[in-house]
């Protein structure tokens, strides 16, 4: 049975379940591991998992969904366009859909703004193709039938302004590292306006043995400690409370179970969470694994429009 959670209306008619399975395993692949994952999350209601081609599991995730016995048309399913098919758009879905193996796709992301080249070395932002190139050729994809939504990830307001523009189609989606040190709240206002979701990924942070700093944050705990919940669920509900979609990952059957099992927070707590990123040195983002010198996979932060150091703390 599915989890009874609140789905959000997207820009094109589609709706999206407000809370899915992340399925990035900190490194590509996963194997059994994300088949079993999945296979957990179905059983304990989820009817949205997000994916993608750079994730190296496709082909297990759509195994785990196949042999759930869940009709298909019940599960929403993410996957993701791999910067090195920017100047490939057809032939990059055809592989994911061909790995997944379940007849179409919900919504496909472009993963990046950037493009890589045949040597893997990443093209400037002018140079084609451009991400507004790749846009136009993922709308192209709608009319095949074997993709319902499109959408971007890892945008900003600047790279929007610059591609919504030359856009037939305004994405549906655009998928983010969101969470209490760092709510995207301009980001938010501005994908408001054009009608585009935003969703949550890394809403625990990518908690590592040396960066637990938001699940072991003392004004979190308090409020889960308060009210019964776990930190995740805290995390959780405020996320979907705010309006925006969250993919949690966890491959723990209890937290699977906790991190899909919503609640209502009170005004208070969802003021104190949301005001959390207003103390010194909380607003920042917790993907320390690939900030290098204040870029990302090429890009510096200014090109990416991110308004971080080179620290990740937000400007």
């Amino acid at each position: 049975m599915a989890a009874s959670i609140p789905s959000f209306s997207l820009n094109d008619g589609n709706k999206i379940p407000s809370v899915g399975l992340g399925c990035w395993m900190g490194v590509p692949g996963g194997g059994d591991k994300v088949y079993k994952m999945v296979q957990l999350a179905l059983k304990h209601g989820y009817r949205h998992i997000d994916t993608a081609f750079g994730y190296g599991n496709e082909e297990v995730v759509g195994k785990a969904i196949r042999e759930s016995g869940i009709p298909r048309e019940e599960i929403f399913v993410t996957t993701k366009l791999p910067q090195p098919h920017h100047g490939s758009v057809h032939k990059g879905f055809e592989i994911s859909l061909k790995n997944l193996d379940i007849d179409y796709v919900d919504l496909y992301l472009m993963h990046w703004p950037q493009a890589t080249n045949e040597k893997g070395e990443v093209l400037p932002p002018e140079e084609s193709p451009t991400f507004i190139e790749t846009w136009l050729e993922m709308e192209k994809l709608l009319k095949t039938g074997k993709v319902k939504s499109i959408g971007v990830s890892n945008f900003s307001i600047k790279t929007l302004d610059v591609l919504l523009p030359k856009a037939n189609i305004i994405p549906a989606v655009n998928q983010v590292e969101l969470h209490p040190f760092l709510p995207q709240v301009e980001l938010k206002k501005y994908c408001e306006t054009k009608g585009i979701i935003l969703t949550a990924y890394s809403p625990f942070g990518q908690p590592v043995k040396d960066n637990m700093a938001l699940l072991e944050e003392p004004i979190i705990g308090e409020i889960a400690k308060r009210t019964g919940l776990s930190v995740g669920q805290v995390l959780v509900s405020w996320a979907v409370q705010r309006g925006t979609v969250v993919i949690p990952k966890s491959e723990k059957e209890e937290r699977i179970k906790q991190n899909i099992t919503l609640v209502k927070l009170s005004d208070i707590d969802m003021k104190t969470l949301d005001e959390l990123h207003l103390k010194p040195g909380m607003n920042r983002s917790l993907l320390a694994r690939y900030i290098k010198n204040g870029s990302v996979f090429g890009w510096t932060f200014e090109q990416l429009g991110w308004n971080l150091n080179d620290d990740g703390f937000v400007v």
